[in-house]
């Protein structure tokens, strides 16, 4: 079956893909960028032409659709979702996808930055595709395989189940989302537009993984006002804001809680903005932990580096804001694993060895299992997401499209 997917996948993925959708943080608007609905607006007009029902472009920016039932009997409404929008991390402008067809092994050089290298001795899991189709950029964007490439699964799926009505299953619901790598992917979704029982995101990584475990997440924003005047007279006056703000995260443990000095069931404080000037300046922080005593211990460690910088300078203003991101949807799947464990079962069929490692990160679907509709996680194949070495393989997500098809199957018999 996955040759079945394979020629409509890279079409749709390598058109989504030149779409710049990247979405920005500092915007409060709904998408943040307006060039999300470049790739939105396609997605309705592709769903109308397949023949799907209840195409809708809602006003909070999130495509919805629905693959009507095969079957009379009641069964469990399922949806899918993936985003739309590509990670500020990286530049999405350009993007220019390169098929390294049948791979067998040898360096990848990418040819507009050809420092920009993939090798299976950096890359192991590179190792594992020989054979596979291989898509990269071209090395000075990234790819944006995530997450199109759970977009592009989502819609040869939808082709798939409309073109064959033989196939017995329920309702099956659409969803593509904005703004999730910015956090608010949906943050607006409404669970009656939904009109769900059970969901999955489209937004994992290698082949087999199969998510019920996320990060629980804060941010932190800490604003410094210090006191500014002429710098050739600020003797005995000036208060450098920009000093206090090196300061602040100078007292962060040196060799611990941090990214790069972290992994598997371990979390961190990251410090990822920094702006200003000598009068104001600002950081900003993600908290991550996967239980919510770590995060609690993170937020404490944050607000106690505030008090003693503000005791030890009064004449400046130190404020710091904690905002709750999303919590570990473990805590509402374990539960109930149904979801899961079909999930696991699927994988398995297959012949894929399932991933239940935590996921070291979010999806829009720990908000949507905080709110009521269980959504665990599954893979679509995307590698080393986020900068300009991002890979695919077009075969891992023809696998990911058969593991959908045979979920709402597997669902269709509860």
């Amino acid at each position: 079956m996955d040759a079945l997917f394979l020629p409509d996948l890279k079409d749709r993925f390598l058109r989504y893909v030149q779409i710049d959708t990247q979405s920005e943080e500092a915007s409060q608007a709904v998408p943040s960028t307006a060039k999300q609905y470049d790739l939105l607006k396609l997605l309705v007009a592709e769903l109308e032409a397949l023949g799907a029902s209840d195409v809708e472009l809602t006003e909070y920016a999130c495509v919805l659709a629905t693959i009507p039932a095969t079957l009379e009997d009641a069964v469990p409404t399922v949806a899918f979702l993936a985003h739309v929008d590509t990670a500020p991390d990286f530049s999405g402008t350009g993007v220019k996808p390169l098929v390294h067809h049948a791979y067998a092994g040898e360096p990848i050089v990418l040819p507009d930055d050809p420092t920009q290298v993939l090798t299976p001795e950096k890359i192991p899991a590179l190792e594992e595709k020989i054979g596979h189709d291989i898509v990269t950029a071209s090395g000075t964007t990234l790819l944006g395989a995530d997450d199109k490439a759970g977009v592009a699964v989502m819609m040869t799926l939808a082709d798939h189940l409309l073109r064959h009505p033989e196939i017995p299953h329920g309702k099956v619901r659409l969803c593509f989302t904005p703004d999730e790598e910015i956090g608010r992917g949906v943050a607006h979704l409404k669970l009656e537009d939904l009109a769900a029982d059970v969901a999955y995101t489209l937004d994992g990584g290698p082949l087999g993984e199969t998510t019920f475990e996320t990060f629980s997440a804060d941010k932190a924003l800490v604003k410094i006002t210090g006191v500014s005047c002429h710098a050739g007279k600020a003797k005995g006056k000036m208060v450098n804001a920009l000093k206090l703000a090196a300061k602040f995260i100078e007292q962060l443990p040196p060799d611990s809680l941090a990214p790069e000095f972290t992994e598997k069931r371990e979390g961190f404080i990251h410090p990822y903005r920094v702006s200003g000037v000598p009068a104001e300046a600002e950081i900003h922080f993600i908290l991550r932990d996967f239980e919510l005593d770590g995060l609690k211990a993170q937020r404490d460690l944050i607000l106690g580096i505030a008090q003693t910088l503000q005791a030890a300078e009064p004449r400046a203003k130190i404020e710091c804001t904690i905002t709750s991101q999303y919590r570990n949807m473990r805590y509402w799947l374990e539960k109930d694993m149904k979801p899961v464990e079909l999930a696991i079962d699927v994988v398995r069929q297959m012949g894929i060895e399932p991933i239940t490692d935590p996921i070291r990160g979010g999806t829009d679907g720990a908000r949507l299992t905080e709110r009521g509709l269980p959504t665990p996680n599954l893979f679509v194949g995307m590698q080393n997401y986020h900068g300009p070495l991002e890979w695919i393989s077009l075969q891992d997500m023809a696998r990911a499209t058969e593991v959908c098809l045979k979920l709402v199957e597997a669902w269709a018999k509860q």
